[in-house]
């Protein structure tokens, strides 16, 4: 029997019962759109942190300390203070792949302007900081090498800390006081929007780090420090260039008392989460297919038992086995496909409503939806196997006296 003849009586046999056909699809349905929006919500986070990932610089990599050990314990990342200027200027003066290099000095201090005070986060850079970032600024522009060698205090505010001192004006060329030190504001950075760990990248002040470490830190030692590269394709080797630069400026023979990661590594960890609560997500919905298999199954052995008669008929002028087999099997393949693509534009439509309602960013991969129709198939011939096998077994002679 042709493939086109089974598609066209296992729709025929569809629209005969059409309540119950919707019904044993239902299961279906709400699997495949349950999946489909669970992964377009996932997807979404996965490719908004990706895109704050990729906000954070132009190709950065970041240097922090490393893990130490203090009488055989373990005093965790970042507690060794191991890095310094004289690790940047080595960075700075031998790596080849290396564009740009910034320490980066960081405090939390009050900060009083204008309208009043705020609490924010000071880093006390190098020059090179802006275009490791690639943060230009909205208005005047950022501090010199000049003022960095001079110990000048100057500022450069995020847009939020210039919305909240100074609010309705351009505060170029005003002052805020930083621990009672007045800072000259030179420039004000264009806004960058939330941090992949959904802090508020624009809530910063820089200032020169010389004039950080004097004014601010009193300490010798940096906690980070920035680079970047001027292609994406010298990280690898940006990466093992300052590994080896850090190790001989540390006289280390072992283990790394520092860590140096990229872009890429960043994403990655930044996604993990959110992409095993995807996975969980997605087979917590896919229960639901399941269920929507087994009432196919339910339902085509429903339909072999009242189509008894027409299948010894069938045999009897000549059908095979194999041919009531595939008839069967085909209609429980077609309930599934049917169901899949019901599911499919139910989940895009849902997926779609929830990111406009919610303010959720979802994206629906081209692959999952080909994924999600294809599994509804496989779960037809899975579960109507079955049912399909029972009808090619029956013997026509009493299939036709079956009453």
């Amino acid at each position: 029997m042709k493939t086109k003849t089974l598609v066209r009586l296992a729709t025929q046999s569809i629209r005969k019962n059409k309540m119950r056909a919707t019904l044993t699809m239902l299961g279906i349905i709400i699997g495949v759109a349950a999946v489909i929006v669970m992964v377009a919500v996932g997807y979404g986070a996965r490719t908004r942190i990706r895109a704050q990932i990729n906000n954070l610089g132009t190709n950065m990599i970041v240097i922090t300390p490393g893990a130490a050990q203090t009488a055989g314990v373990n005093q965790g990342a970042q507690a060794f203070p191991n890095l310094s200027i004289k690790d940047v200027e080595k960075i700075r003066n031998e790596a080849q792949y290396v564009s740009g290099v910034s320490p980066v000095v960081v405090s939390r201090v009050q900060v009083l302007g204008a309208a009043g005070n705020w609490r924010t986060q000071i880093n006390g850079v190098d020059v090179d900081y802006q275009t490791i970032r690639d943060w230009p600024a909205s208005s005047g522009d950022f501090f010199s090498a000049d003022d960095v060698r001079s110990n000048r205090k100057v500022a450069v505010l995020g847009s939020t800390v210039a919305n909240n001192l100074f609010p309705d004006q351009d505060p170029v060329g005003a002052e805020i006081q930083v621990r009672n030190v007045p800072f000259k504001i030179v420039g004000v950075l264009s806004p960058k929007g939330q941090t992949a760990s959904g802090s508020d990248s624009d809530d910063v002040v820089l200032i020169p780090y010389t004039t950080a470490t004097m004014a601010l830190s009193g300490r010798s030692f940096i906690p980070q420090i920035v680079a970047s590269t001027a292609s994406e394709t010298d990280l690898p080797a940006a990466q093992d260039e300052i590994r080896t630069l850090l190790r001989e400026s540390h006289r280390i023979t072992d283990a790394d008392d520092f860590t140096v990661r990229n872009q890429t590594d960043l994403a990655e960890a930044a996604e993990s989460s959110t992409k095993v609560m995807t996975l969980l997500l997605a087979a917590i919905a896919s229960i639901s297919l399941l269920v929507g298999g087994i009432g196919i199954m339910n339902i085509m052995l429903v339909s072999v038992t009242e189509r008894t008669r027409e299948i010894g008929i069938r045999m009897a002028i000549g059908a095979r086995g194999s041919d009531v087999l595939t008839q069967f099997l085909v209609e429980s393949i077609v309930m599934g496909v049917l169901g899949g693509l019901a599911g499919l534009a139910i989940g895009v439509i849902g997926a779609k409503l929830l990111g406009h309602f919610t303010g959720w960013e979802t994206a629906i991969s081209p692959i999952i939806m080909l994924v999600s129709i294809g599994f509804s198939g496989a779960v037809g011939v899975f579960f109507g196997y079955y049912p399909a096998r029972k009808a090619a077994a029956l013997n026509p002679i009493q299939a036709l006296r079956y009453e």
